[in-house]
């Protein structure tokens, strides 16, 4: 295809976005980091998260030293934790590895925690203006449409055909103008439902669009009906203040402090008086949700728990009580921050 880098790169210019926080800068520290919260979320979720982490962690340095709990707080709400995990992780490696400095090398930023190889080339692009072919999720949709590549981009096969793609359309000049070109092509007009195609600088060339098989391509993965899992969490409430739990590092919330969880129909007031000494006086249901997780959808049937004391006993470990909207402003997942709200309400 005659002169698709450059095309990429004179639409990005013209039309592109120019104005994301992270741009204009060679602050390998923010790219890493925009990068790694743009990893299955939207620019328009990513903003204010983005904002509020660097007024806390400005730097290597000051992420780094600070506790995993201050991280996975500030990330509370943003999902996919193991990235917040691997980010803590990454950083304590660089200060370790690497004298607290940024790696420059593609393979030393590929090898630091929950950094793949689309990420660590863009991140080498932006800091270092080096020479390295992306292939995110929304890259790979604009790439299987234009190139008529057919096949589920998770699988291996199809999957090598477009990284071979991307290698052999890099261009050698304008390569940041190139890539974000690319991220903006996919994110705003090569969208999945609907795309702007009368608007695409590379519609001429489309196979997908020439072929009626825009709609079609990529070939999406194909889906099995979502196992579904059920859980009861109980808001243990005493003077004015509730209960939660520190979960195992390890899991979808890995890390973070979450209510009590129970299997349904189990007995509450036996469970509560057993685990953590709280005589519960009086129960009370709320209403229960449904949360959708990416392998399994999880419904959830939360209690409300008053109680008429807790007995005198050694701490136990990982357990805290806090008062209502500090326990909101925790670092906790979205469906118990949901659950405590309504406490409010």
């Amino acid at each position: 295809m005659i002169d698709f880098g450059a095309r990429v790169a004179a639409w990005q210019k013209r039309h592109g976005r120019h104005d994301l926080p992270w741009q204009g800068t060679r602050d390998a520290y923010r790219i890493w980091l925009s990068e790694v919260m743009l990893q299955q979320t939207q620019v328009a979720t990513v903003l204010p998260y983005y904002e509020r982490f660097l007024a806390s962690f400005p730097d290597l340095a000051t992420l780094a030293r600070a506790p995993l709990d201050a991280v996975l707080e500030l990330w509370s709400g943003l999902g996919y934790y193991s990235r917040a995990r691997n980010l803590h992780r990454a950083a304590q490696a660089i200060a370790a590895e690497h004298a607290g400095r940024f790696p420059r090398d593609f393979e030393a930023v590929l090898a630091l925690p929950g950094v793949g190889r689309s990420t660590a080339a863009a991140i080498c692009v932006f800091a270092y203006g080096a020479r390295h072919a992306i292939l995110d999720g929304n890259v790979k949709r604009l790439f299987a449409r234009c190139f008529g590549i057919a096949g589920n981009p998770g699988d291996a096969a199809t999957l090598a055909q477009l990284w071979a793609r991307a290698e052999a359309v890099l261009p050698e000049a304008q390569v940041e103008t190139y890539t974000q070109g690319l991220m903006d092509l996919g994110a705003v007009v090569c969208t999945r439902a609907a795309p702007r195609c009368s608007d695409c600088p590379l519609s001429g060339d489309c196979v997908a669009l020439a072929t009626g098989r825009v709609s079609e391509l990529p070939a999406p993965r194909r889906r099995k009906p979502l196992p579904q899992r059920r859980t009861a969490m109980v808001v243990l409430v005493h003077a004015g203040e509730v209960m939660l739990e520190k979960r195992v590092a390890s899991g979808i919330w890995g890390g973070l402090w979450s209510l009590p969880e129970l299997e349904p129909g189990a007995d509450i007031a036996a469970a509560c008086i057993g685990r953590y000494g709280a005589e519960v006086a009086a129960l009370e249901p709320m209403a229960a949700f449904a949360h959708t997780f990416t392998h399994f959808k999880l419904d959830i049937e939360p209690h409300k728990a008053a109680v008429a004391r807790v007995l005198p006993r050694a701490s136990t470990p990982g357990v805290v009580w806090l008062p209502l909207d500090e326990a909101i402003g925790a670092a906790i997942p979205a469906p118990v921050r949901r659950i405590l709200i309504s406490l409010g309400n």
